[in-house]
């Protein structure tokens, strides 16, 4: 497979912004997570990709070096790296040929990689240092999907991160996209609403911005994908099932009671009342 040398960060403002946000005692660096949702990723983990719970390994703590660490044979890293140098991880462990199963942060998941399946997540967590990040997920437990949707993941950590949920996500600037284009935050809110979705690499090609945008000094936040036609059609369905969904929800479904279903009942044409 052609090797693509970069990084998943580099000419990336919208990352330095993102960093800039964090105080000296919260950088992502120090974004150490609870017990209780790493349990609700790691129990994900395990019963989508069938992997054995002892098999997984954490290499990243305080002052540890993940390159000299003991990787069994056949083990998974899942576990949540240090996100400023998780370039230089990703790549460690691709050369290495070792599974992994990383944490990401969601506004700047996307990447050029090939052979990485991004997990559009963005769930908010409080880590242990109280920063409150969106986060979704890169892996290479997928081979050939570079991007979907993960809605059960979501809801896991939801559930196991609401007591700590502070604050709401700081807003970036909306827009709207074709159907042959699609970001991560436009796939974590199909996951949100419990769509699933996947996208094959041979239907993607990485991009930063579109050419209008470009002329306007615009780009796409955090990166997208442009998608061949046939990408674009399940991209739209997808979007579809989301609205409805979000209507669904915005919906007060009113029900007869059993006084008002036994009338209904005995006035129809079989009932007894007709």
């Amino acid at each position: 497979m052609r090797e693509v040398q970069l990084t998943l960060f580099d000419d990336n403002p919208e990352y330095d912004a993102f960093l800039d946000k964090f105080e000296a005692k919260k950088t992502t660096d120090d974004c150490y997570t609870p017990a209780n949702v790493f349990e609700a990723v790691a129990a994900w983990v395990a019963g989508e990709y069938g992997v054995d719970r002892e098999r997984f390994v954490r290499p990243f703590w305080p002052d540890g070096d993940y390159e000299v660490f003991d990787y069994p044979e056949g083990c998974v890293v899942v576990d949540n790296p240090p996100f400023s140098i998780r370039a230089q991880i990703v790549a460690f462990y691709r050369r290495k040929g070792i599974a992994f199963f990383l944490f990401s942060p969601a506004l700047t998941l996307l990447t050029r990689y090939d052979d990485l399946t991004h997990i559009a997540v963005g769930a908010d967590i409080v880590y242990e240092n109280g920063a409150n990040v969106p986060t979704s997920f890169v892996t290479n437990l997928e081979p050939g999907v570079i991007l979907r949707t993960a809605p059960e993941l979501y809801d896991a950590i939801d559930r196991a991160n609401r007591a700590n949920l502070a604050g709401i996500r700081k807003q970036v600037p909306r827009y709207t996209y074709p159907d042959e284009v699609v970001t991560a935050a436009i796939v974590q809110r199909w996951t949100s609403y419990g769509v699933r979705y996947s996208l094959r690499r041979e239907d993607a090609m990485f991009i930063r911005g579109l050419d209008a945008q470009r002329s306007e000094g615009k780009s796409i936040f955090g990166g997208g994908y442009l998608l061949t036609t046939r990408a674009a059609r399940a991209r739209a369905e997808a979007e579809r099932l989301a609205l409805e969904e979000r209507e669904r929800e915005r919906e007060t479904r009113w029900r007869l009671s059993a006084r008002e279903l036994a009338w209904s009942a005995g006035r129809s044409p079989r009932g007894s009342g007709a």
